[in-house]
């Protein structure tokens, strides 16, 4: 039930909506039950049991509604009607059709304004979710598979919309159907209602039964699905890979293999939920089968029934079973939805690591230094970086360097804390970075990382990413800067080309290129550059390095870089390995050292 609260939660901005679908579900409900009772008028005309009444009759109260209902009728025939049978026929039919049509027009209204209603839950939880996931670390993507996001914002969605929010009919509509056709029951043979209702709770029971085992099984199908969605996005991610190595069967083999194990699952769920229909109405079935052996005594023995009446309470019988196997329907889908509600909130109810100080400290800018101080930093149980102390002043260039898992790219991602620290701390100013907004923080840092991320977008939208409001100018300069504008130009409809999904359109080259003119375009005061130029051929290299040359001047900037060749004229060289600094000073005081940095650059040429 905490599910179905915390779901219903996302309701309270459309309750005039829900105020609506109850006023018209009312309506409907009376009008369901009124369209059976209108009946028995007719069936006295048909079996010649119409009384003859001259006089118009007073309503008395609601306890002889149903006294009130006949004799008005009976009144209506005798004005209208009273020696021609066929017109009084037709009178009463007029009367059901319009009952009939005020009850559909309800039905529809009560189903308009519900529609807004799930709609707009499924949007907001949709939103609550993309929120989520963009505002989680990336910590979090590491030990969870994306696939399983997937599912989460689209099965498990969906599954919330055609099962889960069911219960706002199990709630409002069909308990008001009964209630309405149980009272016009009563109102015809208190001793026959009464004989219903020992069998209801019969019928309850047996369906809740089952209904319990639905949850698990849904949750283990959602799981499978999430696997599934993994799989294939994973697949289609490295599919070059796996074209190159003719893996294909290995890939074929494993997918096959999740799918059959979902074919089984949701066999086995589906089978089960769809038990639900034919049972209820088994037993719906059953309950008519018992009222007609204990109705027709009351009318052909103790003949304390008329047929008509008989007919109609039937009638109205059947209105009660029709909203209870709704209920039973609703109830199994609760039970289904019930997973998904629970994959969703889990996700919501997340709670992230990273977030702001209640109070965080104004920014106006960096003045002096950034430092990280004392900082480690542990992957789970892996310490990655241990009690590193490093200062990089206000307009310097510093590059990182080492061998691969030295902690270069970890300590490019503490900066803009995409992770906090696990010991010490980063300072800008002697101010702690946690003690800023992630805002105010990240506004000053222009990244541009390893792998060219660009999106399935238009050039001018990738860029407009860093700077919304960037100008035309603007954005040919960063283009010019980057050495991106002669391609940008052969383009077809250049910086409003289309670049494909990851941008696989363009050369790797032409990506990172791109990737840098976003960061240029950003201008921001403090720079990283994470193997910024390790995708470019040479001669594009040397370009591009010149222009990052010249934008570093003027700002700080941290160098992850992989050749050596690009960072000579940094201002200062830190070498790390097993996430601690072993040497650091200028490129010629390095080289003469003869130490780890001599034997990097050794190694490199040597590999060229």
């Amino acid at each position: 039930m905490k599910y179905f609260l915390h779901i219903i939660g996302f309701a309270r901005p459309y309750k005039k909506y829900i105020f609506l679908n109850v006023f018209f579900n009312i309506l409907y409900a009376f009008f369901n039950a009124f369209s059976f009772l209108v009946l028995m008028p007719m069936f006295e005309v048909l079996f010649g049991e119409n009384r003859q009444i001259t006089s118009r009759p007073d309503f008395t109260g609601v306890e002889n509604f149903k006294t009130y209902v006949s004799d008005r009728m009976s009144y209506e025939v005798t004005r209208f009607a009273a020696d021609d049978p066929q017109r009084a026929l037709l009178l009463v039919i007029g009367l059901i059709v319009v009952t009939f049509l005020l009850k559909n027009i309800f039905n529809y209204a009560a189903l308009f304004f519900i529609t807004f209603l799930r709609n707009g839950v499924l949007k907001d939880i949709r939103n609550a979710l993309y929120s989520k996931f963009t505002g989680l670390p990336l910590s979090h993507y590491n030990e969870n598979k994306k696939g399983d996001i997937m599912a989460r914002m689209t099965s498990d969605v969906i599954e919330v919309q055609y099962s889960f929010l069911s219960i706002l009919e199990l709630l409002i509509r069909e308990p008001l159907s009964i209630i309405f056709a149980m009272a016009m029951m009563f109102t015809i043979s208190v001793k026959l209602t009464f004989f219903v209702l020992i069998f209801i709770p019969v019928a309850g029971i047996v369906i809740s039964r089952i209904g319990k085992s639905l949850q698990p099984k849904s949750d283990k199908v959602q799981r499978q699905l999430g696997e599934i969605l993994s799989k294939t996005e994973e697949t289609l991610t490295g599919l070059r890979i796996v074209k190159a190595f003719k893996a294909e069967a290995i890939f074929k083999d494993s997918f096959y293999a999740l799918n059959q194990h979902f074919f089984r699952l949701s066999n086995s769920l589906i089978n089960r939920y769809n038990l639900s229909s034919p049972l209820s109405e088994f037993l719906g079935v059953a309950v008519i089968g018992i009222l007609l052996w204990y109705g027709g005594s009351l009318v052909l023995i103790e003949q304390k029934l008329n047929a008509a009446a008989f007919i109609a309470y039937m009638g109205l019988a059947y209105g009660v079973l029709t909203p209870a196997k709704g209920i039973s329907k609703s109830y199994y889908n609760i039970k289904k939805g019930n997973a998904a509600a629970a994959r969703i909130i889990e996700i919501l109810e997340t709670e992230n690591p990273i977030v702001d100080t209640k109070n965080p400290v104004k920014f106006e800018g960096l003045k002096q230094e950034i430092c990280l101080n004392n900082v480690s930093f542990n992957y789970e149980e892996e310490l990655v970086i241990e009690h590193l102390d490093l200062c990089i002043k206000k307009g310097t260039s510093v590059a990182l360097v080492g061998p691969s898992g030295s902690g270069k790219t970890t300590i490019a991602n503490l900066l803009p804390r995409f992770y906090d620290v696990s010991d010490g701390s980063i300072t800008i100013d002697g101010v702690d970075i946690r003690d800023l907004s992630k805002d105010d923080l990240r506004n000053m840092m222009g990244i541009v990382t390893q792998d060219s991320i660009l999106f399935h977008d238009s050039v001018r939208n990738n860029l407009l990413i860093a700077k919304p409001d960037a100008t035309e100018d603007q954005l040919r300069e960063a283009v010019k800067i980057a050495n991106a504008k002669d391609f940008i130009d052969e383009l077809p409809q250049g910086l409003d080309t289309i670049i494909g999904d990851q941008g696989n359109k363009l050369s790797g080259g032409q990506k990172q290129r791109l990737s840098i003119a976003r960061a240029v375009l950003k201008n921001p005061p403090i720079m990283i550059l994470d193997e910024a130029t390790s995708a470019l051929d040479t001669a594009s290299e040397r370009m591009v390095q010149d222009a990052l040359t010249k934008m570093m001047k003027n700002r700080t900037s941290l160098v992850i870089a992989h050749r050596l060749s690009t960072i000579q004229s940094v201002d200062h060289i830190v070498v790390l390995s097993n996430g601690k600094i072993v040497e650091q000073g200028k490129h010629d005081a390095l080289i003469a050292k003869n130490g780890a940095y001599k034997k990097l650059i050794d190694l490199q040429s040597f590999e060229q």
